[in-house]
């Protein structure tokens, strides 16, 4: 898939090194998923990392640095993030994507979406670190202006919107920082359908959806 808005080089090496925010680096992952151009990137940063490490000269650690980390490998799991759904093998198809589908399952029609506003639902999905969320926007609908308290990813899955950074089609990737502001609107030929991911949070400057803020866990 050719993509034309790609997440920053700082955030695929954050995520090459596992120190993205879950939330953060599933959006990352589902992008990856179809961006060749950005899974080579990742993968050399990957290769850079490793061949850092391997000139590290090796160092002993204390019995309680030792004792600690093993003691971190044996916390309980908390299954229910992690837990599968089956995939019939005649139903190997669907529109979620592949690194989300063992949480969701594989169509959107399938999910319970709850409404925020006229025009545009959101689904909630798990995450251990940031807000994870699907967010559906009816065709020419604009959300709120919006900055940010902390960094956002935005995955267009289907459709496309526009905002003041551009126009954004599926696969591409919006990686906004605190000093953006901006209000997406939605096509008005098809609806949009996002995967958002947040570690911070929104700035409305509207007073509704300021009040609304909390019950939608924005």
């Amino acid at each position: 898939m050719n993509c034309n808005h790609h997440p920053d080089d700082s955030t695929l090496l954050s995520y090459g090194a596992c120190s993205l925010p879950d939330a953060l680096s599933m959006v990352v992952a589902c992008h990856l998923a179809v961006c060749d151009h950005c899974h080579d990137k990742v993968a050399d940063a990957e290769l850079i990392g490793l061949g850092l490490m391997e000139q590290e000269p090796l160092k002993s650690i204390s019995k309680s640095s030792r004792d600690s980390m093993l003691a971190m490998l044996d916390e309980p799991v908390d299954e229910a993030y992690f837990e599968t759904r089956s995939i019939p093998d005649d139903q190997t198809d669907g529109d979620i994507p592949a690194p989300l589908r063992p949480m969701i399952g594989q169509w959107f029609s399938d999910l319970h979406w709850r409404t925020m506003a006229p025009g545009m639902k959101q689904f909630i999905l798990p995450a251990s670190r940031g807000k994870l969320r699907l967010l559906k926007i009816s065709p020419g609908t604009f959300m709120p202006s919006h900055g940010h308290s902390g960094s956002e990813l935005t995955l267009v899955l289907k459709g496309s919107y526009s905002d003041e950074l551009g126009r954004f089609s599926v696969g591409d990737v919006a990686d906004v920082d605190p000093d953006i502001t901006h209000q997406p609107v939605a096509d008005t030929h098809e609806g949009c359908i996002c995967l958002i991911a947040t570690d911070g949070p929104l700035r409305f400057k509207g007073l509704v959806p300021r009040l609304l803020q909390p019950f939608f866990q924005l």
